[in-house]
């Protein structure tokens, strides 16, 4: 039976130049692989050593990207190793089998999310009303399914995320703050949803996990075997399950580590 290993991209298995946490003296500082590139600049990294363990999972694995990102913004990257057959991109939106979306999945999450929370509509209004434009820099409708702020992240004050978190909750909304961004996403719109369908068409019968963002939780807990990176939301509420390890790297190391973690998984599961 194959092995499934879904996971995060972003501050999970790349890196943006920000997120890197090279701490170390700069002589010993790990080779980078340049893995997306936007309007002509380099964006996100990982490290050549965890390019070749990525490889050599998707020899070893079904690999399945699991992202917040839209479909586009998907697209930019370009993974090392073999194309993965599926893909989870808005946050279980939208399925991508060899890169085509399945419409059915879609229409099946549509329907869901205008059976079960408040339309995008309302939330969308109330972020650009009640977000200041002394921080806020752009606002964004994803896919038609979600919305998120692009904030300057030293002026953010922590009480209006809190007070953002409550009044989405009352909706049916959760909120998560990862860098600049801030996102607001319709509870049943879930990473681990779109997982356990892949699971399913491929008969896996162990699945893997990774993430380092609230909106991770869902896809760590459906797993049988998960692992979190000693940043991000999770880690800074120090968020734990039985079956989750957290790792102590932090930064573009603890991507390397959690390809290494992948991989020993895939080739002795239990």
């Amino acid at each position: 039976m194959p092995v499934l290993v879904a996971s995060d991209l972003d501050r999970t298995l790349i890196y943006s130049s920000a997120a890197l946490a090279l701490t170390m003296p700069d002589a010993r500082a790990p080779r980078l692989l340049c893995v997306e590139v936007h309007e002509a600049r380099p964006l996100s990294y990982m490290t050549e050593t965890a390019a070749q363990l990525l490889t050599d999972l998707g020899d070893t694995a079904v690999f399945v990207p699991t992202t917040t990102r839209t479909r586009k913004q998907y697209q930019r990257i370009n993974l090392p190793g073999p194309p993965p057959a599926y893909a989870i991109c808005a946050n279980g939106g939208h399925l991508l089998v060899d890169g085509v979306t399945d419409a059915d999945w879609h229409a099946g999450v549509q329907a869901r999310l205008a059976d079960e929370c408040a339309p995008l509509a309302e939330v969308s209004e109330h972020l650009l009303r009640s977000a200041d434009p002394v921080w806020m820099r752009k606002h964004r409708i994803a896919e038609d399914l979600f919305a998120y702020l692009v904030v300057e992240r030293e002026l953010l004050p922590g009480e209006w995320v809190k007070e953002l978190a409550v009044w989405a909750e009352n909706r049916g909304w959760t909120v998560s703050l990862q860098g600049r961004k801030i996102y607001a996403v319709p509870k049943p719109l879930t990473k681990s949803a779109a997982v356990r369908e892949v699971a399913r068409r491929t008969g896996a019968q162990l699945t893997l996990a990774a993430g380092d963002s609230l909106l991770d939780a869902d896809l760590l807990l459906a797993a049988d075997r998960g692992w979190r990176p000693g940043h991000g939301e999770l880690a800074d509420t120090d968020w734990a399950a039985p079956q989750i390890s957290a790792l102590p790297e932090r930064g573009v190391l603890a991507g390397e580590r959690i390809l290494r973690e992948f991989l020993k998984a895939a080739r002795q599961p239990v």
